[in-house]
């Protein structure tokens, strides 16, 4: 078996190969583009071919940028595209086309790769842990009443801004500069590069399908969030994605789509499990969670550069070591924090935390709490209270979320 790089020429290729990795048809760009893998970087993917030729597995990349607790921002590469023919299954080509990727991001300089996972079985093998999670919140359009109380000895704060309804043809702009900014802010969130934009390649409201948006502006008329949505049977209204600068800008949209006439139900589709607004309803039970599930899955190539790379938001140390048994590495690290820095360097003194490479890809980000691991076995603590010592050091200024689509 050979896996090789693609060029330009290899574009058909490449996506029949995957389409029928996953039985399905290439859909017809429309015009000006308009498919999701309209924006495939062909010097970034590779073909897995048979000794006679054949293609029989494809995978690539994405060049993004993730950001880091602190709002920092790093180059990360997006894993997509990964399928092998059926007839060519267990037979190890996910394996070589993984390995080969990897070793490939590594000579690029990259020390962080991520994923969406098609399912959650096949990645962690990889060393892809998962570090952001999503869910949908449905309310009952009868249901959909806010109460916001306001804090003791406060006077409530008045709503300032306004909300106007466009359509998405008519504020492509507007949507790609507001994401912008709010995902150089959030943790976890990725850039999404203007020409996915231009190309519509995504799903909405990257993509230029028909869809209402609620654009909110400042007091001073400038955009500061959107939620792009549509109505369909039975009457509900479906959120693609709410983007707001802060929680005011968030409430404002959500009360707007939440008080929509002529609609059942209201669907946020892609929902931060902790956002507070389901404590803003009156109603608490009316926010109905569902599709509570994983979203980035997060892989460390060079743990050094990566954990010196994120923020920090306390003082402490930790000696952690760290397989990585599809590299067939095995490190130990002194992690050193102070002021807001971290050091991360080879150390041979005893370990506090032993844990996968994908344990660690999934605690980065600090989504998911290293005590939580350790209690369901993942991470081996090896003195009392190291576990409470990790939660606190590897915690975010805010809970990761990722919103794009690849």
């Amino acid at each position: 078996m050979e896996i090789r790089p693609t060029t330009d020429q290899d574009l058909d290729v490449f996506v029949d190969t995957l389409h029928a990795a996953f039985g399905r048809f290439p859909e017809t760009p429309t015009e000006g583009g308009g498919v999701w893998w309209s924006a495939l970087e062909m010097d970034r993917n590779l073909l897995a071919l048979t000794a006679d030729g054949r293609p029989v597995g494809t995978a690539g990349a994405y060049s993004f940028e993730l950001t880091l607790p602190g709002e920092i921002l790093v180059p990360t590469a997006g894993v997509t595209a990964v399928g092998v023919l059926p007839s060519h299954r267990r037979q190890g080509v996910l394996s070589a086309m993984m390995r080969h990727q990897l070793t490939e991001l590594r000579a690029r300089g990259e020390f962080l790769s991520v994923l969406l996972a098609s399912e959650a079985l096949i990645y962690r093998r990889f060393g892809y842990g998962p570090a952001t999670y999503t869910q949908r919140l449905t309310v009952p359009r009868h249901q959909a009443a806010l109460a916001l109380p306001r804090a003791r000895g406060t006077a409530e704060a008045p709503e300032t801004g306004s909300v106007e309804v466009l359509r998405r043809a008519e504020c492509g702009k507007i949507l790609e500069e507001v994401y912008d900014r709010y995902r150089r802010a959030q943790p976890g969130a990725l850039s999404r590069p203007h020409r996915w934009w231009a190309l519509g390649a995504g799903q909405p409201p990257v993509a230029s399908a028909p869809r209402y948006v609620a654009v909110h502006r400042d007091a001073d008329g400038v955009p500061d969030g959107y939620a792009s949505y549509s109505i369909g049977d039975p009457s509900t209204l479906t959120v693609d994605e709410t983007i707001a600068a802060d929680d005011a800008v968030f409430t404002a949209l959500a009360r707007f789509v939440l008080g929509h006439d002529l609609v059942t139900q209201v669907v946020f589709k892609h929902f931060p499990p902790e956002h507070p607004l389901r404590w803003q309803l009156a109603d608490f039970r009316a926010g109905q969670v569902s599709h509570d599930t994983d979203w980035l899955w997060v892989r460390l190539l060079d743990i050094p550069r990566a954990l010196t790379a994120r923020g920090w938001f306390m003082d402490g140390e930790l000696v952690l070591d760290v397989d990585d048994p599809f590299l067939g590495e095995h490190s130990r690290y002194l992690l050193t924090v102070r002021d807001s820095k971290a050091d991360c360097v080879p150390t041979d003194r005893e370990p506090d935390l032993s844990l996968d490479v994908s344990d660690l890809g999934s605690i980065y980000l600090g989504g998911t709490a290293p005590s939580t691991l350790v209690r369901a076995g993942h991470i081996r603590a090896h003195r009392p209270g190291v576990a409470t010592l990790a939660d606190a050091l590897f915690r975010a200024d805010r809970s990761p979320h990722c919103l794009h689509w690849f």
